[in-house]
């Protein structure tokens, strides 16, 4: 059968790029070898999210002193927490399985293989497209460590599986999988230790928010070794090395979280002689074109912007040029969320990064205190809103957020980054009283 658009992967980027497409009156075909919504719905993203709802929850139930709520007997029930991400998951497949049917989207479960003349055959069967969008995502990847394949060693797709909690937990990796697992677990009382090579966590972050981070998540049962070295994990220990001096954290189980790579393999990609990047991921340009005409590429299987709303965006963008609509990607106005408590939210680029394009910038900086909404919400808690402007023009270019309620206000920043609004045109607009949103519209006080 003859397709306008076959899509290989049913995650962020394939279902969304379907739901458009047959919006458009396309003809779709949509292959996926697992389950509907990708890792994202199944393995990543909503599973962990609503584990972290869970545990924020025993949390403030645990310390409602402060607001005079006192509770007695405050008990975590992972196996609930369990049932309730599954229902959770459940439900978010039924709607994109109804949404699929709705827009006429023909859905095939199966190991999807490409050939020339753009032919996609699936268990047998070979079909046919004007143009393929391949979205097959990535997976973890682990370090050639002595002891990564033992059963006590879990993977952030593993460990999501788990139906009892550990007695203690070690985590290979302070990225932002490894410290969204960390406050998780650490939330619900379970000792957890983080080993990072490098001298901060989250090396993307600007320093400042990475460093109040640590120091939140510390008070959350979460020790830190930075600049460590992991040399070997075992069953009940994970030996490791900060300048040369040996040292041992103990688990009971151990989460490696160093990093995805985009799953290219087995797909006849070279037979369509599709180039790759540095990255391993498949070359894209701006309008997430491949080299090869009618062959396009979203989500983390191109290895840019490993966030499920990128995806979501590129596939829109994908969508948009097959059908006449001049549209392409803009990676600096794609916001990014850590979703620990707290939560950190950034869009933009860092005053690190705008240096290194040349850029004249200045910086401001209040406490998320100063805010009469987040003081009373979130007491004892560090936050900082930070922005980066370009000198001369007074252009934003970049909002930095740590603190609660962060991943519901980042979209304004972004808003205001994809319409280059300058620092007088953001003074004009009005925000409501109290929201901790306010802080955005505060902070540009500490650059004039």
């Amino acid at each position: 059968m003859k397709y306008d658009l076959g899509i290989i992967g049913a995650g962020p980027a394939g279902y969304v790029a379907a739901k458009k497409a047959g919006g458009e009156g396309l003809k779709v075909l949509l292959v996926e070898g697992k389950k509907l919504g990708g890792v994202c719905l199944n393995e990543g993203c909503v599973p962990s999210k609503t584990l972290l709802q869970a545990a924020k929850t025993y949390h403030h139930a645990l310390h409602g002193e402060t607001f005079g709520v006192e509770v007695s007997d405050v008990r975590f029930n992972f196996e609930k927490a369990n049932a309730h991400k599954t229902k959770v998951m459940d439900g978010m497949r039924e709607g994109i399985a109804g949404l699929m049917k709705k827009r006429k989207v023909e859905v095939l479960f199966g190991e999807a293989t490409l050939g020339e003349g753009r032919k996609i055959t699936v268990e047998g069967e070979t079909h046919e497209a004007d143009n393929i969008l391949i979205c097959t995502g990535s997976s973890p990847t682990r370090p050639p460590i002595p002891g990564v394949d033992g059963d006590n060693v879990l993977d952030s797709t593993g460990i999501l599986q788990l139906e009892q909690l550990p007695k203690s937990l070690v985590v290979v990796g302070g990225g932002v999988i490894g410290c969204e697992f960390a406050c998780l677990f650490g939330s619900v009382g379970v000792p957890v230790t983080v080993l990072e090579a490098l001298p901060e966590i989250c090396p993307t972050l600007d320093p400042d928010l990475a460093k109040i981070l640590r120091s939140e998540l510390a008070k959350k049962n979460v020790t830190f070794h930075l600049g460590a070295k992991v040399e070997e994990i075992s069953q009940s220990e994970v030996k490791f090395s900060v300048n040369d001096e040996s040292q041992a954290a103990q688990g009971e189980r151990v989460l490696v979280a160093t990093g995805r790579r985009p799953n290219v393999a087995n797909l006849g990609l070279e037979e369509l002689r599709v180039d790759y990047d540095e990255r391993g991921g498949i070359k894209v340009d701006e309008r997430c074109a491949t080299n090869v005409p009618g062959v396009w590429a979203a989500g983390d299987v191109t290895g840019r912007a490993q966030l499920a709303h990128a995806a979501s965006r590129m596939a829109e963008v994908v969508v948009h040029n097959i059908t006449g609509r001049k549209d392409h990607m803009r990676y600096d106005t794609i916001p990014s969320v850590v979703y620990t408590s707290p939560e950190v939210a950034v869009v933009g680029l860092t005053k690190e990064q705008a240096i290194e394009r040349g850029l004249k910038v200045t910086t401001g900086k209040i406490p998320m205190s100063v805010n009469a909404r987040y003081l009373a919400e979130h007491p004892g808690e560090r936050g900082l809103c930070k922005v980066v402007i370009e000198e001369g023009t007074r252009r934003l270019l970049g909002v930095h957020m740590i603190g609660g309620a962060c991943s519901e206000m980042i979209f304004g920043a972004a808003t205001m980054l994809e319409t280059e609004l300058r620092e007088e045109e953001i003074d004009e607009i009005v925000f409501p009283h109290p929201t901790a949103s306010e802080v955005i519209k505060d902070v540009f006080m500490t650059v004039r």
